[in-house]
């Protein structure tokens, strides 16, 4: 009996959760005509925790880097966003990019250091290089040393004619760069590249013995990562027009938060991030306004999670209903008999 199979590489509810992602980003995109201000602006911190989460968990759930100072490179975004338009004339969005170049070319030398480090030393050493930044910046008297400094009234001005055109184009920046981080993320899962990295993270060892490079897809994906979450720090101190080192370099704010939303929706999966987002918001609404009980509550939340779904609220949902949003695995149907 010969039998024949193809290869699958999506599911019903994958396409379908397709469809209706693609209709939500074009919902999402004319938000500045239907939401308030106040919307936008929490709509687009929704979108930039979103981002920070995806990539620190392309860092840590794929490749086993868990890096507890990835506002490292938050600051140095914000802080090259005010010193190229102060100092060289740089449009603001252009500087934006510019900066997740420097960023990315940056994270080199860092990484021949970090990378010598393994497990719970390379967790403190990526803080330590933090700090590093941190006080580093705050010596730059220019940009305004430890008080930190705000974006000149001009610069603003050079954004859009008016606060709601720049608070929009903020905006839309924020949403086409989540859209491109979520997906380039799916993509490098779903390449041979993907393949690798879960190899790497599962079995380092064995990994190597298949003739994985594991230094040069580490690498890759720390300085991938580096410049992105450059690019979300220019953008978060683009929308706050003010800086200082301990603002920029907040590991709560920064690394912290990023850790629970991951860790709460599921590391490991691309799904896990929207799930962990959403609720941290939705705790954070409703919880903000009871001072430190709201942090305690977190902690709450996040213990039980662990102990009742070790794999987060999305590694729970998947494995007891076999459901993927965004499939990476590829899977063999049978097509014909005889």
């Amino acid at each position: 009996m010969n039998k024949e199979y193809e290869i699958l590489q999506s599911s019903k509810v994958s396409r379908a959760s397709g469809f209706i992602a693609i209709f939500l980003i074009i919902f999402l995109f004319f938000a500045p005509w239907w939401a308030g201000r106040a919307d936008i602006r929490l709509l687009s911190e929704i979108f930039l925790y979103l981002s920070l989460a995806s990539l620190w968990n392309l860092l840590a759930g794929y490749c086993g880097l868990v890096s507890v100072g990835q506002q490292a490179f938050v600051g140095l975004g914000g802080y090259l966003l005010f010193a190229l338009t102060i100092f060289s004339g740089f449009n603001p969005f252009a500087a934006i990019l510019v900066s997740g170049i420097l960023g990315a070319l940056i994270s080199l030398p860092v990484a021949f250091l970090i990378f010598r480090l393994r497990g719970a030393y390379f967790a403190i050493g990526t803080w330590v290089v933090a700090e590093v930044f941190r006080l580093s910046f705050a010596q730059i008297q220019s940009l305004g040393g430890g008080s930190g400094s705000s974006l000149p009234v001009g610069i603003v001005k050079s954004i859009a004619s008016s606060k709601a055109m720049r608070e929009s184009l903020t905006y839309w920046m924020i949403l086409g760069l989540t859209v491109f981080i979520l997906l380039s993320v799916y993509l490098i899962l779903r390449s041979r590249r993907g393949i690798a990295l879960i190899a790497i993270r599962d079995n380092e060892l064995a990994s190597q013995s298949l003739g994985i490079n594991i230094l040069r897809s580490k690498l890759f994906v720390y300085v991938v990562t580096a410049g992105l979450t450059t690019i979300l720090g220019g953008l978060i101190f683009l929308q706050k027009l003010r800086i200082s080192p301990d603002a920029a370099f907040n590991v709560n704010d920064w690394t912290a938060f990023v850790i629970f939303i991951v860790v709460i929706g599921g590391i490991g999966t691309i799904e896990g991030p929207i799930i962990g987002v959403l609720v941290f918001f939705i705790l954070r609404e409703t919880l903000a306004d009871l001072g430190s009980i709201y942090l305690i509550m977190l902690g709450f939340v996040a213990i039980f999670v662990m102990i009742r779904a070790p794999k987060g609220i999305w590694g729970f949902v998947s494995s007891k209903y076999n459901i993927e949003l965004f499939p990476l695995s590829r899977k063999l149907k049978e097509i014909k008999g005889e």
